[in-house]
């Protein structure tokens, strides 16, 4: 059933005949008959009386309050669509890591609602692997954290923010000078879980001496490894922005040897929806200004 059938339909029983009804379309009466008729055919059913006036029939009446149905939802679906691609409405699902490298994302946030205030959005933590996995699945729109181009996948785009380092860090209780990772491989460490990019980093570097890593903590973020550290509890290497904000105090090790860490970076498909890619923008304007 072609949408154009029901428009000429319900036009000619709103303007009272197919002469008004065509003039209010801008089409030929032949075309605004022609379509009635084909939708009459389709359905089975005399839709319309004609004679001197054009007036309901029994089914007509029955059927019209449908084909208005469909019009009107049809009419609601266009003007969302039209608002939607205007960023007028909308919603964002932005996951982020634990590990940002220093990057304002409540600020970007707080930027991107005072222009877009009709956008709501979602923000959800957790390591990066599962939350490329939620943006692979379409479960999440943005994805903020340590990714490199090995993360990336046909489809999406990556944009890197900031670029990280390793650094091993020690109790203020602990070995004073550290020069390499095997003055510390048989020390405790605290990690992320074993899953996590940074326990593979752990096992990378130490797989380099020879050596497995003994890591008797695990724990949820890199903030907390920091503080675990700090109460004696191990060792850790963990990316250097942790370590150059304000927390508990502990010792830094810049050693030879430690892998590369992924930068921190911005993860979306390459054509996203209206308001994503507004965001997207928005995001972009705040990776300049932090670089500065």
């Amino acid at each position: 059933m072609e949408l154009r059938y029901l428009e000429s339909f319900e036009a000619v029983v709103r303007c009272g005949g197919f002469t008004k009804a065509a003039a209010d379309l801008h089409l030929a009466q032949p075309a605004i008959s022609a379509h009635v008729k084909r939708l009459e055919k389709e359905l089975g059913v005399t839709l319309l009386n004609r004679s001197r006036t054009v007036t309901l029939s029994a089914a007509g009446e029955q059927f019209l309050p449908y084909a208005r149905l469909a019009l009107a939802n049809l009419e609601e679906g266009k003007r969302l669509m039209q608002s939607f691609h205007s960023v007028s409405a909308g919603h964002v699902r932005v996951a982020v890591t634990p590990l940002t490298g220093n990057f304002d994302v409540a600020g970007l946030l707080s930027r991107f609602r005072a222009r877009y205030p009709q956008v709501t959005i979602s923000l959800s933590t957790g390591l990066i692997a599962e939350l490329l996995g939620k943006l692979e699945a379409g479960q999440v729109d943005v994805v903020i954290g340590p990714a490199g181009a090995a993360d990336e996948r046909q489809g999406w785009q990556r944009t890197e923010i900031t670029s990280e380092r390793l650094v091993l860090i020690t109790p203020l209780a602990g070995r004073g000078h550290v020069s390499t990772l095997a003055d510390v491989a048989h020390e405790s460490f605290v990690c992320l879980p074993s899953d996590s990019g940074l326990r593979h980093l752990l096992n990378e570097a130490f797989g380099v001496i020879g050596v497995k890593p003994r890591v008797d903590f695990e724990t949820h973020s890199p903030d907390s490894i920091r503080e675990m550290v700090a109460a004696n509890l191990g060792c850790a290497i963990i990316a250097q922005s942790i370590v150059e904000k304000q927390g508990t105090a502990v010792r830094v090790h810049h050693i030879p040897g430690l892998p590369p860490h992924p930068p921190i970076s911005v993860m979306s498909e390459e054509e996203p929806a209206p308001p994503t890619a507004r965001f997207l923008e928005e995001l972009e304007t705040a990776i300049r200004e932090h670089a500065r």
